[in-house]
């Protein structure tokens, strides 16, 4: 009823635990195979066991026919012969067997050395054998129990007590395979729900930072928190809305997410966090939800970073767009809004500060504010912009990140080369 796996791995425990967790590995598409589904409905509905495949072991033609006459007679179908121990153990390499009924005395290999060869078999060990012999002496009927048989009859075999023997052993069997099947649909469901699991909390993570996740799984529903310093940053395709009118659709979702994806690997590698993108803008903090002293050089590097990935990305695509950012250090309020749809969001004015350092930006440059300048001022060179008219905030001091400093660098120059808007 149960057939052997295609491929058999050698596994530690139990035998039962192998065969059963062999199995399991051999289960396709989240679903049993073919041939285990047949064996399920099999065990359910085959309780007399008439569709069992017996295999019937005797040197002697005319007994060995008598029996499979006998079984025959009782209704049992499929039925295979084989002339001694050897042959036997060949077919068991070919097919698979209910029931094997064995004489003990027979050239090449008798049924003592099957039985044994049977027992050292972690996949056939419980594979029940009626041994039907002429040797009726206590010994033999011993030593073939010893060995694993699961019955003994002495010859002439008595058809209604081979009836019994050979019901009761299909039966055992039958109630072996169905528990071994159930356990494979039990563990098959636990899989599966541990396989959606963790699908569902890849998802998670990749719209929620990995603090928050843990405690919306943890039961938190209402997550708002205010954070003393983080820096915000944003930035934007310049030219990107003209491009995407005449882009065929499949090229310029690729080529958007070639590009956010090399900025999200930059977050990664300097430990920030991505908010969101919205269209062909990419907004990027640092500072939370886990706290780092260094949030504001963090963003300043990854801003430059940017504007080499927009770089490469133009040399391998043929485009030429250009990246407008903007950045700046505050006081900020996080926290998860919706139900259905969780998004993780800032609020505060130095949330807005960053995005007008972003749309009053120049093209291919990184923009900030005097207060966020200042901040970074020992370790970046840093070019005055002027005064930037901002919308909704009125004139705002503004400068211009050109990049790392090296020794001899000052900081902060007084007045800046770049051009004032």
């Amino acid at each position: 009823m149960l057939e052997r796996p295609l491929s058999v791995m050698k596994l530690s425990g139990p035998p039962d635990e192998a065969r059963t967790f062999e199995m399991i590995r051999t289960v396709k598409s989240g679903k049993l195979t073919p041939p285990q589904t047949l064996q399920l409905a099999r065990a359910k509905t085959d309780t007399a066991g008439k569709r069992a495949s017996i295999l019937v072991v005797d040197d002697s033609d005319s007994l060995r026919e008598v029996l499979v006459l006998t079984l025959r007679d009782l209704g049992y179908e499929n039925i295979s012969e084989a002339r001694d121990g050897q042959a036997a153990l060949d077919l068991l390499q070919e097919k698979e067997f209910d029931l094997i009924v064995l004489d003990i005395e027979m050239p090449r290999l008798d049924g003592y050395a099957v039985l044994a060869k049977l027992k050292s078999d972690p996949f056939r060990r419980h594979l029940p054998v009626i041994v039907a012999s002429g040797l009726d002496q206590l010994e033999a009927v011993v030593r073939c129990i010893e060995l694993g048989a699961e019955d003994f009859l002495p010859k002439p075999v008595h058809p209604v007590l081979l009836r019994a023997r050979v019901t009761a052993s299909l039966e055992r069997k039958r109630l072996r395979d169905l528990e071994r099947l159930r356990l494979m649909e039990a563990q098959l469901e636990k899989e599966l729900l541990e396989f959606e699991k963790e699908k569902s909390e890849r998802l998670l993570l990749n719209i929620l930072p990995l603090a928050i996740a843990e405690r919306l799984k943890q039961g938190d529903h209402t997550i708002a928190e205010r954070f003393a310093s983080v820096t915000v940053l944003f930035a934007d395709l310049i030219g990107f809305t003209s491009f995407a009118n005449r882009t065929d659709p499949e090229k310029l979702v690729a080529l958007l997410n070639d590009l956010f994806s090399r900025f999200d690997q930059i977050a990664e590698r300097h430990g920030l966090e991505k908010i969101k993108t919205i269209g062909d803008s990419y907004m990027v903090v640092g500072g939370m939800p886990e706290l780092r002293p260094n949030h504001v050089e963090a963003v300043a590097e990854m801003a430059l970073e940017m504007l080499t990935a927009l770089t490469d990305l133009n040399r391998e695509h043929g485009t030429e767009f250009a990246l407008r950012i903007g950045l700046n250090a505050g006081p900020v309020i996080a926290g998860v809004i919706g139900r259905k749809k969780f998004t993780y969001d800032l609020w505060g004015a130095a949330v807005n500060l960053a995005s007008r350092m972003q749309s009053s930006g120049l093209p291919n440059r990184v923009h900030l504010p005097a207060d966020t300048a200042e901040m970074l001022k020992d370790k970046f060179i840093l070019t005055e912009r002027g005064e930037v008219d901002c919308k909704g905030l009125g004139l705002v001091r503004t400068y211009i990140l050109e990049g790392k400093r090296v020794a001899g660098d000052t900081g902060i120059p007084s007045s800046g080369s770049a051009p004032k808007h």
